[in-house]
């Protein structure tokens, strides 16, 4: 298996009243082919690794590596390419557009990334009738529940054929049944050429990964790692 992402030495500071190391000098190979949690107290830095991984924002020092390049977190214009080609993101909050309906918010982001509007839609609309939701192309996200909403945000996130899925507590504004139903949903898109990382604060879901990742005091530990 490739290690599509690498991070050598990361460390990220915040500057508030004092400074804050909320990661110290982490490593960690991501493969390709594995799912892997990260759990960890609140604060702990789940979603600031998420974000640093994901090119949304950058480390205070320490390299990422991503498919066997270094990045260069200067170039702004060549990350946003990246990371849109490359990565499906999929936050708790679902973040669709409140004036746009499902079909259009799912578009929207092949578009953003290149493709025809007409090859978007069609894209979409395939993905949709994958996860059920062709009845609901229309709809806006007020009209539509909490998982519905989610299952949105998946097909949002899948329309780039991304080799990252990131997650960040995808699960924590829905109940029990829709939040299994969600990752059901999430494992059976994995493959052999994709990587998928979510974070939770619910062990069960947790120890449904191939690899359970745990942040405490800015250290990463790695706990049930399967081959």
């Amino acid at each position: 298996m490739n290690n599509f992402i690498e991070i050598k030495n990361i460390s990220k500071n915040y500057h508030n009243q004092k400074k804050i190391n909320v990661l110290k000098n982490i490593n960690y190979k991501f493969k390709n082919g594995k799912v892997y949690s990260l759990v960890g107290p609140s604060g702990s830095g789940k979603s600031s690794l998420l974000n640093i991984l994901s090119l949304i924002d950058r480390p205070s020092s320490g390299n990422l590596i991503i498919n066997n390049k270094k990045i260069n977190f200067e170039n702004h214009n060549e990350n946003d390419f990246l990371r849109s080609s490359n990565f499906g993101i999929i936050y708790q909050e679902k973040n669709l557009l409140n004036d746009f309906t499902a079909i259009e918010n799912i578009t929207l982001a092949g578009v953003a990334n290149g493709k025809s509007y007409n090859e978007s839609l069609k894209l979409g609309e395939k993905i949709l009738n994958k996860l059920k939701l062709n009845k609901r192309n229309n709809h806006f996200p007020s009209e539509l529940s909490g998982g519905e909403n989610q299952r949105i945000a998946i097909a949002r996130a899948l329309i780039n054929s991304p080799k990252v899925i990131i997650a960040d507590e995808p699960s924590g504004n829905l109940d029990n049944k829709h939040a299994k139903e969600f990752f059901k949903i999430l494992f059976n898109l994995k493959s052999k050429n994709r990587m998928i990382i979510y974070a939770t604060h619910n062990r069960y879901f947790a120890n449904l990964a191939d690899c359970r990742l745990e942040l405490i005091n800015g250290k990463l530990k790695s706990i049930n790692a399967r081959k």
